[in-house]
C-alpha cells in the first residue's frame, strides 16, 4: 500500500485547489533537458495531480513522448506505467512515512532507465484539511539520502531553495521492486 484511505481523502479535498499540485511547472525544463540526453521515448509522472508538467512540456515544444500519468487522487489514470524516464516532482515530501519505502519501490519499479526525484525540505505554505502541513516529511539531504541508495544508484544531486533535486538510476538486487 503506497497510501492510507485517510490520507488519500485528504489528498482529494487539497487537489480541489487549482494552485496544489504547480511544482511540476518551474522543473518541465529539467525533466525535457534529461529526457533528450537519454532519449526517453516514454515518460511517467508519478504523483501528476492535474498532469501539470504534461502540459507545460507541450508548451516549451516537447509532446513527441508517451506520457503515463499516475496519482492516487485521480483513479481514472490507472496504475503505475514503466518508462524510459520516471518523473516525481514535489511529490516524496508528502507521502506518509509509513508507506515511503512502498512508494520508492513502486518508483524504481516502473524506472527503465532514469529517473528525476524533486523534493521539498522544509515546510509547505499549505496544510491539510486535518490542520497538518502538507509537507508531511520535512526532512534535509542526510536524512533522505540512506533511504533513496537503498532503492536507487545517485547519478546527480542539486540543491535548490529549499530543497534538492536528483537524477538517479534503479539499483539492481536491492529489496525493493524492478530490476533484477
Amino acid at each position: 500500500m503506497t497510501i492510507s484511505p485517510a490520507y488519500l481523502e485528504q489528498q482529494k479535498q487539497l487537489h480541489q485547489n487549482p494552485n496544489y499540485g504547480v511544482a511540476s511547472l518551474q522543473y518541465a525544463e529539467l525533466v525535457i533537458a534529461v529526457a533528450d540526453q537519454v532519449k526517453a521515448k516514454s515518460i511517467a509522472d508519478y504523483g501528476a495531480g492535474k498532469c501539470n508538467l504534461r502540459r507545460k512540456m507541450t508548451e516549451l515544444g516537447r509532446a513527441e513522448f508517451d506520457y503515463f500519468p499516475y496519482d492516487p487522487v485521480f483513479p481514472e489514470y490507472g496504475t503505475p506505467q514503466p518508462a524510459d524516464l520516471v518523473a516525481c516532482i514535489d511529490v516524496l515530501e508528502h507521502i506518509e512515512m509509513e508507506h515511503l519505502d512502498a512508494v520508492l519501490a513502486d518508483l524504481k519499479g516502473i524506472m527503465q532507465r532514469v529517473g528525476v526525484f524533486t523534493i521539498h525540505t522544509g515546510p509547505a505554505i499549505k496544510h491539510l484539511p486535518d490542520g497538518r502541513n502538507a509537507h508531511l516529511i520535512q526532512q534535509p539531504p542526510s536524512w533522505w539520502l540512506p533511504r533513496l541508495c537503498r532503492f536507487f544508484e545517485i547519478v546527480h544531486l542539486q540543491r535548490t531553495p529549499g530543497g534538492f533535486w536528483l537524477l538517479v538510476e534503479p539499483l539492481s538486487g536491492t529489496a525493493g521492486a524492478g530490476q533484477a
